[in-house]
Protein backbone atom coordinates (compact mmCIF):
# COMPACT_ATOMS: atom_id res chain seq x y z
CA UNK A 1 0.00 0.00 0.00
CA UNK A 2 2.92 2.36 0.86
CA UNK A 3 4.44 1.86 -2.47
CA UNK A 4 1.29 2.21 -4.61
CA UNK A 5 0.79 5.78 -2.35
CA UNK A 6 4.27 6.75 -3.30
CA UNK A 7 4.33 6.10 -7.12
CA UNK A 8 0.55 8.02 -7.24
CA UNK A 9 2.28 11.00 -5.00
CA UNK A 10 5.49 10.77 -7.93
CA UNK A 11 3.38 10.69 -10.74
CA UNK A 12 1.26 13.73 -9.89
CA UNK A 13 4.42 15.91 -8.68
CA UNK A 14 5.47 15.13 -12.39
CA UNK A 15 2.28 16.47 -14.17
CA UNK A 16 2.20 19.12 -11.55
CA UNK A 17 5.69 20.08 -12.70
CA UNK A 18 4.79 19.78 -16.35
CA UNK A 19 1.90 22.15 -16.11
CA UNK A 20 4.11 24.69 -13.94
CA UNK A 21 6.63 24.87 -16.85
CA UNK A 22 6.73 27.32 -19.51
CA UNK A 23 4.35 26.84 -22.44
CA UNK A 24 4.10 22.98 -21.35
CA UNK A 25 0.70 22.47 -19.97
CA UNK A 26 -1.16 19.13 -20.53
CA UNK A 27 -3.62 20.22 -22.20
CA UNK A 28 -1.65 21.66 -25.11
CA UNK A 29 0.67 18.79 -25.32
CA UNK A 30 -2.68 16.43 -25.96
CA UNK A 31 -3.61 18.96 -28.74
CA UNK A 32 0.02 19.03 -30.00
CA UNK A 33 -0.14 15.15 -30.28
CA UNK A 34 -3.72 15.18 -31.54
CA UNK A 35 -3.34 17.12 -34.13
CA UNK A 36 0.22 15.27 -34.76
CA UNK A 37 -1.88 12.13 -35.41
CA UNK A 38 -4.83 13.72 -37.42
CA UNK A 39 -2.73 14.61 -40.39
CA UNK A 40 -0.92 11.22 -41.48
CA UNK A 41 -4.31 9.69 -40.94
CA UNK A 42 -6.01 12.66 -43.27
CA UNK A 43 -3.16 11.77 -45.83
CA UNK A 44 -3.77 8.18 -45.76
CA UNK A 45 -7.45 7.93 -45.98
CA UNK A 46 -6.70 10.87 -48.94
CA UNK A 47 -4.36 7.52 -50.50
CA UNK A 48 -6.78 4.97 -49.92
CA UNK A 49 -9.76 6.53 -51.73
CA UNK A 50 -7.45 7.46 -54.58
CA UNK A 51 -5.62 4.04 -54.50
CA UNK A 52 -9.48 2.29 -53.94
CA UNK A 53 -10.93 3.91 -57.10
CA UNK A 54 -7.33 3.26 -59.32
CA UNK A 55 -8.30 -0.60 -58.65
CA UNK A 56 -11.93 -0.30 -59.06
CA UNK A 57 -11.42 1.40 -62.32
CA UNK A 58 -8.44 -1.01 -63.35
CA UNK A 59 -10.60 -4.18 -63.10
CA UNK A 60 -13.45 -2.74 -65.10
CA UNK A 61 -10.77 -2.05 -67.73
CA UNK A 62 -9.69 -6.00 -67.50
CA UNK A 63 -13.01 -7.38 -67.57
CA UNK A 64 -14.02 -5.65 -71.20
CA UNK A 65 -10.53 -6.74 -72.34
CA UNK A 66 -11.06 -10.39 -71.24
CA UNK A 67 -14.48 -10.50 -72.75
CA UNK A 68 -13.31 -8.95 -75.67
CA UNK A 69 -10.22 -10.95 -76.38
CA UNK A 70 -13.50 -13.95 -76.55
CA UNK A 71 -15.10 -12.59 -79.03
CA UNK A 72 -14.61 -13.61 -82.58
CA UNK A 73 -12.74 -11.51 -85.25
CA UNK A 74 -15.51 -11.11 -86.95
CA UNK A 75 -17.45 -10.01 -84.08
CA UNK A 76 -14.88 -7.26 -83.52
CA UNK A 77 -14.86 -6.43 -86.98
CA UNK A 78 -18.47 -5.63 -86.27
CA UNK A 79 -18.24 -2.95 -83.99
CA UNK A 80 -18.59 -4.55 -80.62
CA UNK A 81 -16.13 -2.60 -79.21
CA UNK A 82 -15.14 -1.75 -75.57
CA UNK A 83 -16.59 1.33 -73.91
CA UNK A 84 -13.92 4.29 -74.14
CA UNK A 85 -12.02 5.62 -71.04
CA UNK A 86 -14.14 8.74 -70.84
CA UNK A 87 -17.70 6.47 -70.98
CA UNK A 88 -16.20 3.95 -68.17
CA UNK A 89 -14.85 6.42 -65.90
CA UNK A 90 -15.83 9.82 -66.68
CA UNK A 91 -14.30 10.90 -62.94
CA UNK A 92 -11.67 8.80 -62.51
CA UNK A 93 -7.84 10.14 -62.08
CA UNK A 94 -5.43 10.05 -64.88
CA UNK A 95 -3.77 6.86 -63.64
CA UNK A 96 -7.51 4.92 -63.99
CA UNK A 97 -7.73 6.25 -67.66
CA UNK A 98 -3.90 5.28 -69.04
CA UNK A 99 -5.42 1.44 -67.52
CA UNK A 100 -8.29 1.13 -69.35
CA UNK A 101 -6.26 3.35 -72.05
CA UNK A 102 -4.05 0.65 -72.25
CA UNK A 103 -6.53 -2.35 -72.24
CA UNK A 104 -8.65 -0.94 -75.27
CA UNK A 105 -4.99 -0.52 -77.39
CA UNK A 106 -4.70 -4.49 -76.54
CA UNK A 107 -7.87 -5.45 -77.87
CA UNK A 108 -7.73 -3.74 -80.98
CA UNK A 109 -10.35 -1.08 -80.32
CA UNK A 110 -11.14 0.99 -83.31
CA UNK A 111 -11.05 4.42 -81.24
CA UNK A 112 -8.52 6.41 -80.04
CA UNK A 113 -8.21 7.30 -76.69
CA UNK A 114 -5.49 9.98 -75.57
CA UNK A 115 -5.46 9.69 -71.70
CA UNK A 116 -2.79 12.16 -70.01
CA UNK A 117 0.37 10.72 -68.27
CA UNK A 118 0.15 9.54 -64.54
CA UNK A 119 2.31 12.08 -63.19
CA UNK A 120 2.74 15.56 -61.77
CA UNK A 121 2.49 17.16 -65.64
CA UNK A 122 -0.40 15.57 -66.52
CA UNK A 123 -2.28 16.12 -63.43
CA UNK A 124 -1.27 19.85 -64.45
CA UNK A 125 -2.88 19.46 -67.35
CA UNK A 126 -6.22 17.85 -66.37
CA UNK A 127 -7.53 20.73 -64.48
CA UNK A 128 -8.24 21.35 -60.59
CA UNK A 129 -10.76 18.46 -60.28
CA UNK A 130 -8.38 15.78 -61.66
CA UNK A 131 -10.42 14.67 -64.47
CA UNK A 132 -8.47 13.51 -67.14
CA UNK A 133 -8.52 14.94 -70.79
CA UNK A 134 -9.84 12.23 -73.24
CA UNK A 135 -11.21 12.06 -76.73
CA UNK A 136 -13.19 10.20 -78.09
CA UNK A 137 -15.22 9.38 -81.80
CA UNK A 138 -19.10 10.48 -81.17
CA UNK A 139 -21.82 8.25 -82.69
CA UNK A 140 -23.34 11.87 -83.94
CA UNK A 141 -22.48 13.08 -87.15
CA UNK A 142 -21.96 16.31 -86.06
CA UNK A 143 -19.16 16.21 -83.74
CA UNK A 144 -17.03 14.26 -86.29
CA UNK A 145 -14.42 16.49 -86.80
CA UNK A 146 -15.96 19.01 -84.19
CA UNK A 147 -12.54 19.46 -81.85
CA UNK A 148 -13.01 18.64 -78.55
CA UNK A 149 -10.36 20.38 -76.54
CA UNK A 150 -7.09 21.48 -77.03
CA UNK A 151 -4.36 18.62 -78.25
CA UNK A 152 -7.62 16.16 -78.21
CA UNK A 153 -7.97 14.85 -81.86
CA UNK A 154 -11.43 13.04 -82.81
CA UNK A 155 -11.32 9.82 -85.25
CA UNK A 156 -14.97 9.64 -87.45
CA UNK A 157 -16.45 6.32 -87.41
CA UNK A 158 -18.36 4.82 -90.36
CA UNK A 159 -20.93 2.26 -90.09
CA UNK A 160 -18.97 -1.28 -90.15
CA UNK A 161 -19.83 -3.20 -93.21
CA UNK A 162 -21.66 -6.62 -92.56
CA UNK A 163 -19.01 -9.17 -91.51
CA UNK A 164 -18.81 -12.47 -93.52
CA UNK A 165 -20.27 -15.93 -92.59
CA UNK A 166 -18.61 -18.69 -93.76
CA UNK A 167 -20.35 -20.46 -96.83
CA UNK A 168 -23.37 -18.18 -96.54
CA UNK A 169 -24.23 -14.82 -98.80
CA UNK A 170 -25.79 -11.68 -97.48
CA UNK A 171 -29.06 -11.29 -99.17
CA UNK A 172 -31.07 -8.46 -96.78
CA UNK A 173 -30.28 -6.11 -94.71
CA UNK A 174 -33.07 -5.19 -91.76
CA UNK A 175 -33.52 -2.59 -89.25
CA UNK A 176 -33.38 -5.79 -86.94
CA UNK A 177 -30.92 -7.89 -88.54
CA UNK A 178 -28.70 -8.87 -91.36
CA UNK A 179 -30.02 -11.71 -93.22
CA UNK A 180 -27.65 -14.36 -95.15
CA UNK A 181 -28.56 -17.76 -97.08
CA UNK A 182 -26.43 -20.33 -98.13
CA UNK A 183 -25.60 -24.22 -96.50
CA UNK A 184 -25.12 -25.19 -92.74
CA UNK A 185 -23.97 -28.57 -92.27
CA UNK A 186 -25.14 -29.48 -96.04
CA UNK A 187 -28.31 -27.81 -95.25
CA UNK A 188 -29.77 -24.61 -97.14
CA UNK A 189 -30.21 -22.44 -93.99
CA UNK A 190 -31.13 -18.98 -93.63
CA UNK A 191 -28.95 -16.97 -91.42
CA UNK A 192 -29.73 -14.17 -89.15
CA UNK A 193 -27.10 -11.64 -87.80
CA UNK A 194 -29.00 -9.12 -85.07
CA UNK A 195 -27.42 -5.35 -85.75
CA UNK A 196 -25.86 -3.76 -82.32
CA UNK A 197 -27.59 -0.60 -81.79
CA UNK A 198 -25.13 1.33 -80.90
CA UNK A 199 -26.56 4.15 -79.06
CA UNK A 200 -27.34 1.65 -76.61
CA UNK A 201 -24.97 0.64 -73.54
CA UNK A 202 -22.66 -2.23 -74.72
CA UNK A 203 -23.63 -3.98 -71.18
CA UNK A 204 -27.40 -3.65 -72.26
CA UNK A 205 -27.15 -4.06 -75.87
CA UNK A 206 -25.19 -7.58 -75.05
CA UNK A 207 -28.43 -8.56 -72.69
CA UNK A 208 -30.94 -7.23 -74.91
CA UNK A 209 -29.39 -9.12 -77.81
CA UNK A 210 -29.25 -12.12 -76.11
CA UNK A 211 -32.61 -12.64 -74.85
CA UNK A 212 -34.55 -12.05 -77.75
CA UNK A 213 -32.37 -14.42 -80.10
CA UNK A 214 -33.26 -16.85 -77.63
CA UNK A 215 -37.11 -15.96 -76.94
CA UNK A 216 -37.07 -16.29 -80.89
CA UNK A 217 -35.47 -19.92 -80.61
CA UNK A 218 -38.42 -20.62 -78.23
CA UNK A 219 -40.37 -19.58 -79.90
CA UNK A 220 -40.35 -21.16 -83.19
CA UNK A 221 -39.28 -24.69 -80.99
CA UNK A 222 -42.86 -23.82 -79.71
CA UNK A 223 -44.65 -24.00 -82.91
CA UNK A 224 -43.04 -26.60 -84.48
CA UNK A 225 -44.03 -28.89 -80.97
CA UNK A 226 -47.51 -28.07 -81.78
CA UNK A 227 -47.89 -28.15 -85.33
CA UNK A 228 -47.51 -25.10 -86.45
CA UNK A 229 -45.30 -24.36 -89.62
CA UNK A 230 -42.12 -22.52 -88.49
CA UNK A 231 -38.60 -22.69 -89.86
CA UNK A 232 -36.60 -25.39 -87.97
CA UNK A 233 -33.56 -23.80 -85.75
CA UNK A 234 -30.15 -25.03 -86.48
CA UNK A 235 -27.93 -23.60 -84.52
CA UNK A 236 -28.00 -20.66 -81.90
CA UNK A 237 -24.18 -18.82 -82.05
CA UNK A 238 -24.11 -16.35 -78.48
CA UNK A 239 -20.79 -15.01 -79.67
CA UNK A 240 -21.82 -13.55 -83.15
CA UNK A 241 -25.49 -13.19 -82.10
CA UNK A 242 -26.59 -14.92 -84.92
CA UNK A 243 -29.37 -18.02 -85.34
CA UNK A 244 -29.01 -20.48 -87.99
CA UNK A 245 -32.66 -21.31 -89.61
CA UNK A 246 -34.22 -24.02 -92.09
CA UNK A 247 -34.24 -22.68 -95.36
CA UNK A 248 -37.95 -22.60 -97.02
CA UNK A 249 -36.66 -23.15 -100.94
CA UNK A 250 -38.41 -21.93 -103.37
CA UNK A 251 -40.90 -20.21 -101.35
CA UNK A 252 -42.68 -16.10 -101.94
CA UNK A 253 -44.08 -14.22 -99.80
CA UNK A 254 -47.74 -13.50 -99.20
CA UNK A 255 -47.15 -10.37 -99.94
CA UNK A 256 -45.79 -10.63 -103.02
CA UNK A 257 -48.68 -13.23 -103.47
CA UNK A 258 -51.65 -10.88 -102.82
CA UNK A 259 -49.56 -8.45 -105.54
CA UNK A 260 -50.10 -10.94 -108.38
CA UNK A 261 -53.18 -11.92 -107.98
CA UNK A 262 -54.59 -8.14 -107.83
CA UNK A 263 -52.59 -7.80 -111.04
CA UNK A 264 -54.46 -10.38 -112.68
CA UNK A 265 -57.76 -8.85 -111.97
CA UNK A 266 -60.07 -12.19 -110.34
CA UNK A 267 -58.92 -12.34 -107.39
CA UNK A 268 -61.83 -12.79 -104.96
CA UNK A 269 -61.93 -16.27 -104.36
CA UNK A 270 -58.44 -17.21 -104.00
CA UNK A 271 -57.77 -14.25 -101.56
CA UNK A 272 -60.13 -15.22 -99.67
CA UNK A 273 -59.18 -18.82 -99.33
CA UNK A 274 -55.76 -17.26 -98.49
CA UNK A 275 -57.63 -15.31 -95.42
CA UNK A 276 -59.57 -18.22 -93.97
CA UNK A 277 -56.07 -20.26 -93.84
CA UNK A 278 -54.42 -17.02 -92.03
CA UNK A 279 -56.81 -17.38 -90.03
CA UNK A 280 -56.68 -20.99 -88.94
CA UNK A 281 -52.66 -20.26 -88.36
CA UNK A 282 -53.32 -17.63 -86.47
CA UNK A 283 -55.75 -18.78 -84.45
CA UNK A 284 -53.50 -22.34 -83.16
CA UNK A 285 -50.24 -19.93 -82.90
CA UNK A 286 -52.51 -17.48 -80.06
CA UNK A 287 -54.11 -20.56 -79.03
CA UNK A 288 -50.46 -21.69 -77.91
CA UNK A 289 -49.71 -18.43 -75.88
CA UNK A 290 -47.47 -17.44 -78.49
CA UNK A 291 -47.51 -13.07 -79.66
CA UNK A 292 -45.26 -13.03 -83.04
CA UNK A 293 -44.69 -9.17 -82.69
CA UNK A 294 -44.73 -8.25 -86.37
CA UNK A 295 -46.93 -9.85 -88.01
CA UNK A 296 -46.93 -8.95 -91.84
CA UNK A 297 -48.28 -10.45 -95.61
CA UNK A 298 -43.99 -10.42 -95.36
CA UNK A 299 -43.57 -12.50 -92.55
CA UNK A 300 -45.66 -15.22 -94.21
CA UNK A 301 -44.56 -17.56 -96.53
CA UNK A 302 -46.17 -19.59 -99.40
CA UNK A 303 -44.54 -23.43 -100.08
CA UNK A 304 -44.97 -24.17 -103.61
CA UNK A 305 -47.06 -25.01 -105.63
CA UNK A 306 -48.82 -21.75 -104.41
CA UNK A 307 -52.13 -23.13 -105.29
CA UNK A 308 -52.23 -25.50 -102.06
CA UNK A 309 -51.54 -22.69 -99.42
CA UNK A 310 -49.36 -24.39 -97.31
CA UNK A 311 -48.33 -20.95 -95.27
CA UNK A 312 -45.43 -20.69 -93.16
CA UNK A 313 -44.74 -18.24 -90.50
CA UNK A 314 -41.15 -16.92 -90.15
CA UNK A 315 -39.10 -13.84 -88.49
CA UNK A 316 -40.19 -14.69 -84.84
CA UNK A 317 -37.59 -11.92 -83.38
CA UNK A 318 -39.91 -9.69 -81.75
CA UNK A 319 -41.95 -12.52 -80.47
CA UNK A 320 -42.78 -13.34 -76.64
CA UNK A 321 -44.86 -15.69 -74.74
CA UNK A 322 -48.09 -14.44 -72.98
CA UNK A 323 -51.81 -15.40 -72.49
CA UNK A 324 -53.05 -11.95 -72.31
CA UNK A 325 -56.04 -11.16 -74.74
CA UNK A 326 -54.55 -7.30 -75.07
CA UNK A 327 -51.40 -8.96 -76.47
CA UNK A 328 -53.17 -11.43 -78.78
CA UNK A 329 -55.52 -8.30 -79.73
CA UNK A 330 -52.42 -6.08 -80.40
CA UNK A 331 -51.13 -8.82 -82.63
CA UNK A 332 -54.05 -8.85 -84.97
CA UNK A 333 -54.21 -4.93 -84.90
CA UNK A 334 -50.35 -4.87 -86.29
CA UNK A 335 -51.44 -7.22 -88.96
CA UNK A 336 -54.57 -5.20 -89.40
CA UNK A 337 -52.83 -2.31 -90.00
CA UNK A 338 -50.07 -4.13 -92.43
CA UNK A 339 -53.24 -5.08 -94.74
CA UNK A 340 -53.65 -1.36 -94.82
CA UNK A 341 -50.91 -0.02 -96.02
CA UNK A 342 -49.49 -2.31 -98.04
CA UNK A 343 -52.56 -3.90 -100.15
CA UNK A 344 -55.38 -1.67 -100.58
CA UNK A 345 -59.25 -2.60 -101.23
CA UNK A 346 -58.20 -5.76 -99.20
CA UNK A 347 -60.61 -5.03 -96.24
CA UNK A 348 -63.20 -8.13 -97.17
CA UNK A 349 -60.29 -10.21 -97.18
CA UNK A 350 -58.89 -9.33 -93.45
CA UNK A 351 -62.84 -9.47 -92.27
CA UNK A 352 -62.87 -13.37 -93.62
CA UNK A 353 -59.39 -13.55 -91.91
CA UNK A 354 -61.16 -12.46 -88.66
CA UNK A 355 -64.43 -14.56 -89.16
CA UNK A 356 -62.12 -18.01 -89.28
CA UNK A 357 -60.02 -16.51 -86.70
CA UNK A 358 -63.30 -16.44 -84.21
CA UNK A 359 -64.17 -19.90 -85.48
CA UNK A 360 -61.16 -21.56 -84.78
CA UNK A 361 -59.92 -20.31 -81.82
CA UNK A 362 -60.69 -21.55 -78.59
CA UNK A 363 -59.51 -17.99 -77.04
CA UNK A 364 -61.26 -15.93 -79.55
CA UNK A 365 -63.48 -14.12 -77.48
CA UNK A 366 -61.55 -11.51 -74.73
CA UNK A 367 -59.21 -11.23 -77.94
CA UNK A 368 -61.77 -9.87 -80.29
CA UNK A 369 -63.24 -7.67 -78.11
CA UNK A 370 -59.69 -6.34 -76.47
CA UNK A 371 -58.95 -5.92 -80.79
CA UNK A 372 -61.86 -3.20 -81.23
CA UNK A 373 -60.75 -1.44 -77.74
CA UNK A 374 -57.14 -1.27 -79.41
CA UNK A 375 -58.57 0.10 -82.40
CA UNK A 376 -59.94 3.60 -80.55
CA UNK A 377 -56.99 4.24 -78.41
CA UNK A 378 -54.14 2.54 -80.93
CA UNK A 379 -51.35 -0.06 -80.05
CA UNK A 380 -50.56 1.64 -76.91
CA UNK A 381 -51.25 -0.27 -73.44
CA UNK A 382 -54.29 0.44 -71.66
CA UNK A 383 -53.12 1.60 -68.43
CA UNK A 384 -56.13 -0.47 -66.40
CA UNK A 385 -55.54 -3.12 -64.42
Amino acid sequence: MLGKESNHAAVTQRQAEGSRAPGGSTERGLEVWKEQRRQPQEESGTKRVIAGAAERYSRAALRHFVAFRHLSPSAAEYGRRLPSAAEQAPRACAVCVAAMATAQTEAGGARSVMAGAAGPAAMGDVGPAGLATASLGTAGPAADGAECGAGDAVVAEEPPAPPALPGLRLVQQGAEAHVYRGLFLGRAAVAKLRVPKRYRHPALEERLSRRRMAQEARSLLRCRRAGIPAPAVYFVDYVTNSIYLEDIVDSITVQDHIYSVQKSGNYTSGLRKLAEKMGELLARMHDEDIIHGDLTTANLLLRPPTENLDLVLIDFGLSFISGLPEDKGVDLYVLEKAFISTHPDTEAMFQALLKTYAATSKKSGPVIKKLDEVRLRGRKRSMIG
